[in-house]
C-alpha cells in the first residue's frame, strides 16, 4: 500500500448534456493533471452529463450515450497516467444512478452510488435517480476512500459508515448551487462529518452557470484536526493539487494555498455575471439588448453585462415617452457612456398615439401598461432583427407583489435581478462604482452616475409617479417579502419579525399570491438567495388560502 498520494481536485464548469464536450474537457484536464504528477484527477458529481440532468434521465438515448461516452473516458486510462474518479451515470434493472466511476488502466475498477438523493428546494434528483445502497469505500493504490456524493454528506448516515468500513479519507464530489452565505453552511456540514468520523475530508464543488443555477466553486480540503488545508478560488476554474500522506495519525493533506472567497456583495455580483456569461454564451447568443431606463435596475443590468460579455455585446436602448424625464434621460445616456457601450434612443410617443387612436377610452393603468407593452414590442423587433437576447431588468420586490407589466418590462430571455430585492440592487449599485469585480470585462470607477441611486424609483408611466405611490418603502417592502418569501412566515409571524402594520403585511401577502400567474411566465433569472422564484418557491396559480 503506497503511504503518498497526489489527488488533482478539479473544479470545472461543464454544460448539460454535451457529453462529448464534457469529456474532452475532462481529458484536457487530465493531461494537465499528468503534468503535474497527479496519480488520481477527480471532477465533480455528474460532471460528464453535466449538472443538474433533470429529464434528460427519461431519455432512454440520452442514457445510453452518457454510458458509452462513460466507457470511453475510462478507455483513455490505458495510457498509463493518472486514474479518473468522475460523476457519471449507471443503468441497471431499469434504474438509473447518480454515480461516480473510478478508472485506472482502460476499465472501471469501483463505482459509488448516490444514497441520499435530494428533492427539496432547487433538487428533485427522486424524480430520475434511484436510490443507491450505502456505499462501500473505493480502494485505490491500497488505499480505502471514501466517495460519498454531495447530499450523502448533508447526513451523518453515509460518511459514518464509510468510516466503520475502513474509510480513510473522503473525497465528496458536489453540484453545490451559490446562494448568500453557503460558504459557512458548507465549512460547518463538512467540519460535522470530519468531527464525526475522524476523517480527512475534500469538498470538491463545480464553477459555472446552468440556467437558474451558478455553481460557485469554492472547493476546500479539511483535515481530521477540523483545519481548513487547501481552499480553491470562487468562481473560476482551477485545479487544485493536493497532496496525501498516511502519518501515525491516519492520512493527512498537505497544506497549500487558502484563496480568499468573495464576501457579500461581490459574491453575488459575481454570481450574476458567471450565470449570465454562461447563459449567453452556452445557447449562442451574439449578445444581449436590454431597455436603458435612467433608473438603477436597468442601469445595474446593463453594468452586469458589461462585466459578463463586454461593451461590444451589450446594445442599450432609451424608449422615452411623455412622461419620460430630462433627468432619465441624462442618466440613461451617462450610464451608457460609462459603460461605454452602444446607446439608441426610440421615442414610443408616435407608438402611444396610434394605440389611442386604435383603443379610444383606454385610460389608467391599462394606459400605463400599452406603454411598457409598447417598448417591448421595440425591443423584441430588435433582438429579432438582429440576434441579441432581451435581458429582462425587473428585481425580486417588483417580481414578489406582481409590480410589473406581463407582456412588458416582464418580458425577455433571462433576468440577473430576479432573486434581488430592491435594497440589494442599491447596496449591488453602490458596491460596483466603488469596485471592480475580478474577471470582470467592464470598466474601472463608477458604471452609473450617483443619481440613478440616490433618487426615487419610478416606472415614469404617469405623471409625477413614484414606486411608493403603489407601494410601501422598499427598505421596509423588502423585510417584509424576505418573512413572507424565504422563510415562508404567516402575516402574524411577519408582523412580530418586522414590526410592520398588520394591514400592509396582509396587503402584501394579498399581491404576492395574486402574482403567482405572472412568475409563471416571466423569464428565467439566476439563484441568489435560499428562496428564489422558480425552482425553489412552487406556488399552485390557483390558490384560496391567505394566512391573514
Amino acid at each position: 500500500m503506497t503511504n503518498r498520494l497526489r489527488i488533482a481536485l478539479i473544479q470545472s464548469n461543464q454544460r448539460v448534456g454535451d457529453l462529448a464536450g464534457n469529456a474532452a474537457a475532462m481529458l484536457e484536464w487530465r493531461a494537465r493533471a499528468t503534468a503535474e504528477g497527479a496519480e488520481l484527477v477527480m471532477f465533480p458529481e455528474l460532471q460528464l452529463t453535466g449538472y443538474p440532468p433533470e429529464d434528460l434521465m427519461l431519455k432512454p438515448e440520452f442514457v445510453r450515450q452518457a454510458i458509452d461516452w462513460a466507457t470511453r473516458l475510462a478507455d483513455a486510462t490505458a495510457d498509463g497516467g493518472p486514474a479518473l474518479l468522475f460523476g457519471a451515470i449507471v443503468a441497471e434493472h431499469g434504474i438509473n444512478y447518480n454515480a461516480m466511476l473510478l478508472a485506472e488502466g482502460g476499465k472501471v475498477i469501483g463505482r459509488t452510488l448516490k444514497h441520499e438523493l435530494p428533492n427539496y428546494g432547487t433538487f428533485d434528483e427522486k424524480r430520475v435517480f434511484g436510490h443507491g445502497p450505502l456505499p462501500e469505500p473505493l480502494e485505490f493504490r491500497g488505499v480505502r476512500i471514501g466517495v460519498p456524493i454531495c447530499e450523502d454528506i448533508w447526513q451523518e448516515k453515509v460518511c459514518a459508515h464509510l468510516a466503520r468500513q475502513g474509510a480513510a479519507l473522503l473525497l465528496v464530489p458536489n453540484g453545490s448551487p451559490y446562494e448568500i452565505d453557503k460558504d459557512e453552511l458548507r465549512q460547518r456540514l463538512v467540519r460535522e462529518r470530519v468531527v464525526e468520523t475522524g476523517l480527512p475530508l475534500a469538498y470538491l464543488n463545480r464553477v459555472g452557470g446552468q440556467d437558474e443555477l451558478v455553481f460557485d466553486g469554492s472547493s476546500f480540503v479539511t483535515n481530521d484536526d477540523g483545519t481548513i488545508a487547501l481552499q480553491a478560488v470562487d468562481f473560476d476554474e482551477v485545479m487544485l493539487l493536493t497532496d496525501w500522506a498516511d502519518t501515525p495519525n491516519g492520512w493527512r493533506c498537505e497544506a497549500g494555498p487558502k484563496e480568499e472567497l468573495s464576501p457579500f456583495p461581490e459574491d453575488m455580483y459575481r454570481a450574476m455575471i458567471v450565470a449570465l456569461r454562461d447563459y449567453v454564451g452556452a445557447n449562442g447568443f451574439p449578445g444581449v439588448i436590454l431597455g436603458l431606463s435612467g433608473g438603477i435596475d436597468s442601469a445595474l443590468s446593463a453594468a452586469v453585462a458589461v462585466d459578463a460579455l463586454g461593451a461590444d455585446r451589450v446594445w442599450c436602448v432609451m424608449m422615452p415617452s411623455r412622461f419620460t424625464s430630462p433627468d432619465s434621460l441624462e442618466d440613461a445616456a451617462e450610464c451608457a457612456r460609462l459603460l461605454g457601450v452602444r446607446h439608441d434612443i426610440v421615442p414610443i410617443g408616435s407608438g402611444v398615439d396610434a394605440m389611442d387612436k386604435m383603443l379610444p377610452g383606454i385610460n389608467g393603468l391599462a394606459a400605463e401598461n400599452i406603454q411598457s407593452r409598447l417598448r417591448m414590442v421595440t425591443l423584441m423587433a430588435l433582438s429579432n432583427a438582429h440576434g441579441h437576447m432581451l435581458l429582462t431588468t425587473g428585481n425580486k420586490s417588483e417580481m414578489s407583489v406582481g409590480y410589473a407589466t406581463l407582456y412588458g418590462d416582464m418580458a425577455g430571455g433571462y433576468s440577473v435581478l430576479k432573486d434581488a430585492y430592491k435594497t440589494t440592487c442599491f447596496t449591488l449599485s453602490r458596491w460596483r462604482n466603488a469596485h471592480r469585480p475580478i474577471g470582470a470585462l467592464g470598466p474601472d470607477g463608477p458604471v452609473m452616475p450617483q443619481r440613478v441611486i440616490t433618487k426615487p424609483p419610478t416606472a415614469e408611466l404617469r405623471e409625477d409617479q413614484k414606486d411608493e405611490d403603489s407601494l410601501p418603502p422598499y427598505a421596509l417592502l423588502d423585510r417584509i417579502l424576505e418573512a413572507l418569501v424565504d422563510r415562508e412566515l404567516s402575516v402574524r409571524e411577519t408582523v412580530a419579525a418586522t414590526g410592520a402594520d398588520p394591514a400592509v403585511v396582509a396587503d402584501i401577502e394579498r399581491k404576492l399570491l395574486r402574482a403567482e400567474y405572472k412568475r409563471r411566465q416571466a423569464p428565467p433569472g439566476v439563484k441568489l438567495t435560499s428562496r428564489n422564484f422558480g425552482r425553489d418557491r412552487r406556488y399552485p396559480i390557483t390558490n384560496a388560502f391567505h394566512t391573514h
